[in-house]
């Protein structure tokens, strides 16, 4: 699986969520509202979610194992990191 496309949407509003994300695995499965969190620890990513009737929230796309998630992680953080030296006067997506 490789991740062929990812599109960075940075949220203006003041806040821990820095930007939602979509990503493009083999360009034929998408997966969108991953969000970019500024936690005490830095930079990470939280998998799209739903809240359930027991008041949690549960992920409802994500990946198996901690390697895939690094991976992804990594390729996400640092697409943030170019959308955020880069002109986007429009809040268009990146």
């Amino acid at each position: 699986m490789q991740i062929t496309d990812v599109r960075v949407r940075k949220v203006t509003k003041e806040g821990k969520m820095k930007a939602v994300v979509s990503i493009t695995l083999d360009d034929e499965f998408v997966v969108h509202d991953i969000k970019v969190i500024e936690g005490e620890k830095g930079l990470f990513i939280a998998m799209p979610s739903r809240k359930a009737g027991d008041g949690e929230y549960r992920d409802i796309a994500h990946p198996i194992n901690s390697v895939t998630r690094d991976r992804i992680q990594k390729m996400i953080l640092d697409s943030y990191e170019t959308a955020l030296t880069e002109e986007d006067p429009e809040g268009e997506e990146v």
